[in-house]
């Protein structure tokens, strides 16, 4: 694909806009789920990655290929994510301590808000991912973004620091630093990171829906996958604070995204199908 990519890249540089559509349609997902991990409601995730895609184009010419593309495309986001002030990731950001009074309460055996099997599964499911995925919002942007390069998309020391422009030796410990943060906080509250914990998915359920932390009529994110919960359990052979991250499967970016590229940068006619 990255040849592919790159031979689109240099079609899109001569003036060929078809070409150029396809460099989105083939990054918006990568750059979507990005920053949807940085900063967790879809909605901001959605602004910042209109701006980043529209960034990425107008910068296209400066991809010179010393890296491959997506790495270069990777970095372009990261940049602009590490400075970006979301207003509901801002408003919801908060350190570990009140995290974890946030797990400690609202436990429930009954949950009010689902009528059947499937509602609760799906309710479960938006509380898992939210959850866990609230938790990187307790590093720094620069952690936060180091652990999700490393722990969750799986870039190497040796490329996490090239997307970041730092050293690799400072990568290290930002890594080892943010990975000691979430996996003892993990084994500490989490009932899935350890079973021992009296936390529980399905006990959260009302109180987050209370507290306005989940929607149930506005699923963020169990809509789009399949139960990360039950794919946590077949990872056995990583660490169970990295499982329950990496089971979340890349998330669709809004078809609306590509419609809002279109009309900003005025690109040909786009049929809506992914390529």
């Amino acid at each position: 694909m990255e040849d592919t990519l790159e031979i689109l890249v240099r079609q899109s540089n001569s003036g060929d806009r078809k070409a150029l559509e396809s460099v989105v349609l083939h990054i918006q997902d990568y750059v979507y789920n990005l920053s949807l991990k940085m900063l967790l409601y879809p909605k901001d995730a959605e602004d910042a990655t209109q701006e980043i895609l529209i960034k990425i184009i107008t910068h296209l010419s400066t991809f010179n290929g010393e890296s491959k593309f997506t790495t270069w495309v990777y970095r372009v986001a990261t940049n602009y994510l590490l400075t970006y002030k979301g207003k509901m990731t801002k408003a919801f950001t908060m350190p570990f301590s009140k995290y974890a009074d946030l797990i400690d309460s609202g436990h429930s055996k009954i949950v009010k808000y689902a009528v059947n099997e499937g509602e609760l599964s799906l309710l479960e499911e938006e509380v898992k991912v939210s959850c866990t995925q609230g938790l990187l919002l307790c590093l720094t942007p620069a952690d936060r973004m180091v652990y999700i390069l490393s722990e969750i998309l799986g870039f190497t020391g040796v490329e996490g620091a090239k997307i970041m422009d730092i050293t690799p030796v400072n990568f290290r410990k930002r890594l080892s630093r943010s990975r000691t943060k979430i996996r003892n906080f993990l084994n500490r509250k989490c009932g899935l990171s350890n079973p021992e914990n009296p936390c529980r998915c399905r006990r959260k359920i009302d109180f987050l829906i209370d507290r306005k932390i989940i929607d149930p009529k506005g699923i963020r994110f169990a809509n789009f996958s399949q139960r990360s919960i039950d794919l946590v359990q077949k990872l056995g052979e990583l660490e169970k604070s990295i499982a329950i991250y990496r089971s979340v499967p890349i998330i669709e970016a809004p078809e609306t995204l590509m419609r809002t590229i279109r009309q900003t940068l005025a690109l040909d006619s786009y049929d809506g199908k992914k390529i």
